[in-house]
């Protein structure tokens, strides 16, 4: 399961993306990216598995687009001095995904999303891009009431 929602992560990242800075409309986005996905790793030994990340990756791209006002103005509250239309592309699009995860998915306990938002971060940005990352999504757990210091959130070397 780990793998296959992490690759839906992904894929909805390349979804979102081409959305974002492209141009490129919204459904031909998500079927492009959902025809052209390189599931081939999950495809040949668990193709239930491929199936549902590109299930997930559509959940979860749809369900930004839908949001977008509203996750877009937790963003911008939360990066001071970074408003959402200076971020990179992929850092918006990263913090959109973790917290559309945190709010709407219930099966994604909400310091997963966040570590997998770092790592996404961290293998299609930069290492600071990380910890922007990792503080934003630190400062609005907090402001959801969770407790994010055990949790490995938050903390200077994530």
């Amino acid at each position: 399961m780990k793998k296959s929602r992490r690759a839906a992560r992904e894929l909805a990242l390349n979804i979102l993306y081409q959305w974002d800075t492209c141009g490129l409309p919204f459904d031909e986005a998500l079927a492009t990216a959902l025809e052209f996905a390189d599931l081939s790793g999950l495809e040949a030994k668990h193709p239930e598995m491929a199936e549902q990340a590109r299930s997930h990756a559509a959940t979860v791209a749809t369900g930004v687009k839908e949001h977008l006002a509203q996750l877009d103005g937790h963003i911008a509250r939360l990066a001071q001095g970074w408003p959402v239309d200076r971020q990179p592309a992929v850092d918006r699009n990263i913090l959109r995904i973790a917290i559309f995860e945190i709010d709407y998915v219930d099966s994604v306990p909400p310091v997963v999303a966040v570590d997998e938002a770092i790592e996404m971060a961290k293998k299609f940005s930069t290492a600071e891009s990380g910890k922007f990352i990792n503080g934003v999504l630190a400062g609005y757990l907090r402001e959801q009431g969770q407790d994010v210091e055990g949790d490995g959130v938050g903390s200077k070397d994530s």
